[in-house]
């Protein structure tokens, strides 16, 4: 079995997704890419592609990583089946011979309000958010397990609090229920002794140039001021990889915050699109304490599991 460590990284074609492939390939990863595209990369012109355009799958990141000499394959997964799920997980382990981070990129995005947003939109969103971000957890524990339970999941999900909900609610009831299995399952880890296992979740301080944001690209160049690299992101990743599990299990951070806190960066110019610019943060400055005082005894707690085997 190789030392080197194995990630996963399902969304992982374009924009936020591709860049933490590399990066993670630039720090020592072997990197399964998976996403729903692939693509002839060989017969891809220009190359690389732009990293934000449908050019860009996990074929032609894949490419890119071997050119630079580090370790990838490509599944290719959608994330609404929970079979494909799986198998990408399995063929991770296959090809690399275990399972070291996960990392849940896989998104779809719908800002609008209640009376604007179809049900059929809803249920996409449901399905490839937290629905996706389920299956894959589900079919990735039992390969944490194999490995002494020694790892990392990092969600795309952000902090809880109350403006995160409005103008794009059923999109919010997604992204925070991801963030509340971050919460749970830490919790899961601790309760069951897991000290080596770590999940946390991660969201943009300020917006990020991708995929996303192109249509605002086209509209509006002055938005383009109001951009950071994606670097940002996963420079921030690969740190809170490097981190106790202890600092980072369970914790709901954006970019630039941790960098700050636990890395001691104080400037991030070298991450705006414009250089020169100081891009505007969407995030507040403080986001409220989830954990309120609780009293000790919690009574006899119910598992479903339990009271299902008895019947």
């Amino acid at each position: 079995m190789s030392e080197q460590p194995v990630a996963l990284v399902m969304g992982a074609s374009r924009g936020i997704g591709r860049q933490v492939a590399i990066d993670l390939s630039r720090n020592g990863y072997a990197v399964m890419l998976a996403a729903k595209t692939t693509s002839d990369a060989n017969r891809t012109v220009p190359f690389p592609p732009d990293p934000n355009s449908s050019q860009s799958t996990i074929s032609t990141v894949e490419r890119e990583i071997h050119e630079a000499g580090g370790r990838a394959a490509a599944v290719a997964v959608d994330v609404r089946d929970a079979t494909q799920i799986q198998r990408a997980v399995d063929e991770t382990v296959r090809i690399f011979g275990h399972l070291d981070v996960l990392i849940y990129n896989s998104g779809a995005i719908w800002w609008s309000s209640v009376e604007n947003t179809p049900l059929k939109r809803f249920r996409l969103m449901q399905q490839i958010n937290p629905e996706g971000l389920y299956a894959t957890v589900q079919a990735a524990l039992p390969h944490f397990a194999k490995n002494d339970w020694k790892g990392r999941i990092v969600v795309v999900s952000p902090p809880i609090y109350s403006r995160f909900f409005r103008g794009k609610t059923a999109y919010a009831m997604g992204k925070v229920g991801m963030s509340v299995l971050v919460k749970g399952l830490a919790v899961d880890f601790t309760r069951q002794g897991r000290n080596e296992m770590a999940v946390m979740s991660i969201w943009p301080a300020s917006s990020i140039e991708s995929a996303a944001t192109q249509h605002n690209k086209v509209a509006d160049e002055s938005f383009r001021k109001d951009l950071r690299k994606p670097t940002i992101f996963s420079d921030a990743i690969v740190q809170m990889l490097r981190a106790p599990p202890s600092v980072v299990n369970g914790l709901l951070d954006t970019d630039e915050d941790f960098l700050r806190r636990y890395c001691g960066i104080t400037d991030f110019s070298k991450y705006a699109v414009v250089p020169g610019s100081v891009p505007r943060r969407i995030m507040p400055a403080e986001f409220p304490v989830l954990e309120v005082a609780e009293q000790e005894d919690e009574g006899q707690r119910m598992d479903s599991t339990k009271l299902r085997a008895k019947i």
